[in-house]
């Protein structure tokens, strides 16, 4: 039996490209669940300015996934990534642990969505007159 280690990556699609993202995300968590794997955090982060081009895209659709998975799985993940031409950029890191909390994007991005009910000055309870 092969060992499972922790990795994290973030992968960039092409932004005319971003209605494949959740069939590009089912593929990989098909591969690490057919090794007996695990998805531990997925968050898409959704379309986002680059800092310089990538074949000519100057926004990119970002996806995070935190995963557990054997060498053989990552191997093929690498493998799709490498030939699939919706993926501008990759990035797989080896992690000691699950990270399972949001990223500190992800909440970010969660609290643009949910506007604060106290961004607005209190209206007072009494209107002096000006004279």
């Amino acid at each position: 039996m092969t060992k499972l280690r922790h990795y994290e990556i973030v992968f960039l699609v092409h932004p005319e490209r971003s209605d494949q993202v959740p069939s590009l995300i089912q593929l990989y968590e098909g591969i690490i669940k057919n090794s007996k794997g695990h998805v531990h955090r997925l968050e898409d982060w959704g379309k986002r300015q680059l800092a310089y081009p990538i074949k000519k895209a100057m926004r990119a659709h970002y996806v995070l996934m935190n995963i557990e998975c054997n060498d053989k799985a990552l191997d093929e993940i690498n493998h799709n990534f490498r030939f699939n031409e919706s993926i501008l950029r990759h990035l797989v890191l080896k992690r000691d642990t699950a990270q399972k909390e949001p990223s500190p994007i992800f909440k970010s991005l969660q609290a643009q969505e949910t506007p604060s009910t106290n961004t607005a000055p209190p209206i007072p309870e009494t209107i002096e007159a000006v004279e």
